[in-house]
């Protein structure tokens, strides 16, 4: 049991299990009925994606390295707020039980979003893969 960090729109892995957006936005251009079946996600959580003003700050921060320490700040005390934290907390719990994914769009985790969300998770006690 364990969590996968994906990108969304990418094959899915072996044992990945259900795939969840934590994304602003769905995918563009693609019918709602087909996120799942084109690999996007099958459950969609935008309350683990960060704001929109913040979203936008961290598209430009793969420009430099402050940036990125800048957004992840940012994005780390939005995610330090009550229900953010019992999401994290209901995701790492369910790790122990289920196989399942969390993703975003970006092409290089480490520039992404996504990466502080596996950093926040793993510090909650979450299984990750």
């Amino acid at each position: 049991m364990a969590i996968h960090v994906v990108r969304l729109g990418s094959e899915r892995g072996a044992g990945e299990g259900l795939r969840i957006g934590t994304v602003r936005r769905p995918p563009r251009g693609v019918p709602k009925a087909e996120f799942g079946s084109r690999n996007f996600y099958d459950v969609w959580l935008p309350d683990l994606a960060p704001s929109e003003a913040l979203l936008k700050l961290g598209q430009a921060a793969a420009a430099g390295d402050e940036q990125w320490r800048s957004f992840a700040r940012r994005y780390r005390a939005e995610m330090n707020q009550p229900e953010k934290i019992r999401l994290l907390d209901l995701l790492a719990a369910l790790s122990r039980q289920a196989d399942f994914a969390i993703g975003c769009y970006c092409a290089d985790e480490s520039r992404c979003h996504r990466s502080v969300l596996r950093e926040l998770l793993a510090a909650r006690g979450a299984l990750l893969a």
